[in-house]
């Protein structure tokens, strides 16, 4: 009867030692994922101010008239 307590015993070693590691997988995606949240937040931001500086750059070109669309300016003088 002792082998087969000793290998029960080896059994549930085996299986503590297993769930520790997963545990441990486990708490290392978390953070994994947590950094990759944060990451996909800046850059959303980013992503944001950027094109909030486009329209602004689009604007002021657009009212500038030296910046015109050269298919609304009148011909030259010489023409």
């Amino acid at each position: 009867m002792t082998a087969r307590n000793d290998e029960l015993e080896q059994r549930l070693i085996d299986l503590e030692t297993r769930l520790a590691f997963q545990e441990q997988a486990l708490s290392e995606l978390s953070d994994a994922l947590a950094a990759a949240r944060g990451e996909e937040a800046r850059n959303a931001l980013a992503m944001h101010r950027v094109l909030e500086e486009l329209k602004q750059m689009r604007t002021a070109l657009a009212s500038n008239p030296f910046a015109a669309d050269p298919s609304q300016e009148p011909p030259p003088p010489h023409y």
